[in-house]
């Protein structure tokens, strides 16, 4: 689905992408970690095209994302849901008006479609009584269950999802990550930004460990936690799952 090959990425000086290659399959739950400022959140907002890419490519089904075709490019981009840290709720919009924005927007849905597809997603991850709430009236679990469900309205091929439980009190997280795993069950091919270590090694197909803008290690979810293979990323875990 997503290949990224050879990308580079600098904000002046600071090389915070660095020849990094990645492929993407379907079905593919890849779980990007590594200690902050590793690059993790950079190469998910280069994957979806929110930020640019000094050198090399990323194709999605085998096509080049190429800003120059700038329709083709938009289309590729739409192929992907993605569901910030912060939610990025419009404020001033209801639960469904959020949801059926960029349907109409964007897939030039009518209302009365768009409000359906929009009920069957707040549904799916719990909130279709809040229909007519506003943003500011829920929790903050809630407002990233909007954010996914969103997201889903758009049939997207592929979900990532950047840091999604960092912002929630603790007691919130878990039921974003169970609408998460639900994804996986229902064969959502997916790439999750997270610090939710348990998430990565139960839901997990792949774990990539980025350290400094480079790929230190790829494998399994099993064999990454229980073996693995750099002094980094063994350090790493030794101080995440720490005594």
């Amino acid at each position: 689905m997503i290949k990224v090959e050879n990308v580079c990425k600098n904000f002046n000086k600071t090389h915070a992408l660095h020849n990094v290659s990645l492929e993407v399959n379907q079905g593919d739950i890849i779980s990007l970690i590594g200690p902050s400022g590793s690059g993790k959140s950079t190469l998910l907002r280069c994957i979806h095209g929110l930020e640019t890419i000094d050198s090399g490519k990323i194709y999605l089904d085998g096509e080049l994302m190429d800003r120059n075709n700038e329709k083709k490019f938009r289309e590729q981009r739409n192929k992907m849901g993605f569901v910030f840290q912060h939610f990025n709720l419009f404020p001033n919009m209801t639960v469904l008006e959020n949801c059926k924005l960029a349907q109409i927007e964007v897939l030039h849905k009518s209302d009365a479609e768009a409000e359906t597809v929009a009920l069957e997603y707040l549904d799916k991850v719990g909130l279709k009584e809040k229909r007519d709430s506003y943003p500011n009236n829920l929790s903050g679990g809630q407002k990233q269950r909007v954010a996914i469900a969103r997201a889903l309205c758009m049939s997207p091929d592929i979900m990532l999802f950047d840091e999604p439980t960092s912002a929630l009190d603790p007691e919130m997280i878990k039921e974003v990550l169970d609408v998460m795993k639900d994804l996986g069950k229902q064969g959502m091919t997916m790439v999750v930004v997270t610090h939710e270590m348990g998430f990565a090694r139960k839901v997990g197909t792949r774990v990539v460990f980025l350290d400094q803008g480079e790929i230190i290690e790829e494998n399994t979810a099993e064999e990454f936690f229980s073996n693995p293979q750099s002094d980094r990323a063994k350090d790493f875990l030794s101080k995440v799952f720490y005594d």
